[in-house]
C-alpha cells in the first residue's frame, strides 16, 4: 500500500529502463510538494494567454482551422507555410515520425527524452543508441553515429543532460538519405536561442520539433509544432487523424509565436539562466559530500549526480521536494537526479533542507 509521499507505481515495460517513466509520475497525486520533477516553467501560463484560452471557448462549436495559426509558426521562423505541421504537443509528432516515415535504422543519441525511441519500438522498429559519456561532458565530441542510420534523434538542449550542443555539430550528421530529427523543445528557454536549427532550409533531411507546452505551462492542452522539408510535412500530416489540435491550442499557438510573446520568451530565458546559476552555485557547496552538477547547463533543468541518490529523493520527497529520477534515461544510472530550475527563493529552501538530510 502506498503512502501519501510515495509517487504512483509506473507499469512494468521491457528490460532495461522504462522508457515510459515521464516527470509527472513524481508528482501525480502527491498532495503538497514543491514540483521539481517537471520542467514546465512555473505560474504559467500567463493572464493574457488564459485570457485568450478563455475567448476561444465561444468557437468550440466549430472544427478546427490550423490555417492562421500555422502561418504564424512559419512566419515566426522565416519558413513557408508548407514547411509546418501542427501536433498535438511535441509527443505526437515522435509517433508520427515512427510510424509515416519508412526507415531502416533509426538511432537515438542519449540520454535524452526517452518518448521518441518509446515511439519507434512501439512502431516496430529496431532502435540503435548512440551513448554520450559522462567522462565527455555528455557533449557529441567523440560519439559514432552509424553510417547507415537513416534516422537520427538528438536533442537540444537535451533532456535531461541540459547540454546545449553546437548548431554546426548537429548539421554535420546530417547525410542524404537520412531523417536528423531535433528536439527543440527547450530551446526558447535558452538566450537567445543559440545553437537553435529551427528555421534552416540548408540541412538535408532535418526535422525540427518544438513544444509550446514548457514556457507556457500549457502541457494539459498539447500544442507543439514540427518544421521539415515539406515533402516530410505531408507524410507527416497523412498520419494524422482529422482535426488533431483543439481551437484554443490553435489559439494558443498563434498567441505564443506573436512578437509580445516572443519578447516575454526572451526575457523569461534571461531569468532563468540567472536562476539556473544560481541553483548550481548553490548546489556547490555540497560537492565534498559527493554531490555534483553538471555545471554546463543551458536548460530550466540540471542534472546533478548523487551518492544514494534514490535514497536522497526519498528523503527530499518526505520533506516536501520532488525530483526527477535519472536511472529511466539510457546511459544514466540510479546515482542522477534531475531538478528543474525555480526562482531563489524555492532554490533556497531546496539547499536549506539538504542540508538537514545530507548532514553538512
Amino acid at each position: 500500500m502506498r503512502t501519501p509521499t510515495e509517487p504512483e507505481p509506473e507499469p512494468e515495460h521491457e528490460a532495461g529502463p522504462d522508457l515510459r517513466h515521464h516527470g509527472d509520475a513524481e508528482v501525480r497525486g502527491a498532495g503538497d510538494l514543491t514540483d521539481l520533477a517537471v520542467n514546465v516553467r512555473a505560474n504559467t501560463p500567463p493572464a493574457w494567454l488564459k485570457q485568450r484560452l478563455a475567448a476561444s471557448l465561444d468557437g468550440l462549436a466549430a472544427y478546427p482551422d490550423g490555417r492562421a495559426a500555422r502561418a504564424a509558426v512559419a512566419a515566426r521562423h522565416g519558413v513557408t507555410p508548407d514547411r509546418v505541421l501542427l501536433t498535438s504537443g511535441a509527443a505526437e509528432a515522435f509517433v508520427l515520425l515512427a510510424r509515416a516515415l519508412k526507415v531502416r535504422q533509426p538511432v537515438v543519441v542519449h540520454p535524452q527524452f526517452t518518448e521518441p525511441e518509446a515511439a519507434l519500438r512501439d512502431a516496430g522498429h529496431v532502435v540503435g543508441r548512440v551513448l554520450l559519456r559522462e567522462e565527455d561532458g555528455f557533449r557529441l565530441s567523440g560519439a559514432v553515429v552509424p553510417e547507415g542510420a537513416d534516422l537520427v534523434v538528438i536533442g537540444n538542449p537535451t533532456n535531461p543532460t541540459s547540454v546545449l550542443h553546437p548548431a554546426e555539430s548537429i548539421a554535420e550528421l546530417a547525410r542524404p538519405g537520412r531523417v536528423l530529427v531535433v528536439d527543440e523543445a527547450f530551446m526558447d528557454a535558452v538566450p537567445g536561442e543559440r545553437e537553435a536549427l529551427a528555421g534552416r532550409t540548408d540541412v538535408p533531411g532535418l526535422v525540427v520539433l518544438r513544444s509550446l507546452t514548457k514556457t507556457w505551462g500549457l502541457a494539459g492542452l498539447r500544442i507543439g509544432y514540427v518544421l521539415a522539408e515539406p515533402e516530410t510535412v505531408a507524410a507527416l500530416a497523412a498520419a494524422q487523424p482529422l482535426w488533431p489540435v483543439s481551437s484554443p491550442a490553435l489559439v494558443a499557438a498563434e498567441a505564443c509565436v506573436a512578437p509580445a510573446a516572443l519578447r516575454e520568451a526572451s526575457a523569461a530565458a534571461l531569468q532563468i539562466a540567472a536562476d539556473r546559476a544560481y541553483l548550481v552555485g548553490g548546489l556547490r557547496e555540497f560537492a565534498p559530500l559527493g554531490v555534483r552538477a553538471l555545471e554546463d547547463a543551458e536548460g530550466p533543468f540540471v542534472l546533478l549526480r548523487a551518492p544514494e541518490a534514490p535514497a536522497l529523493r526519498s528523503r527530499l520527497r518526505e520533506r516536501g521536494f520532488a525530483l526527477r529520477r535519472g536511472d529511466t534515461f539510457p546511459g544514466l544510472g540510479d546515482e542522477w537526479l534531475r531538478v528543474a530550475v525555480r526562482d531563489r527563493g524555492t532554490t533556497d529552501r531546496l539547499l536549506g533542507v539538504l542540508r538537514e538530510v545530507l548532514g553538512s
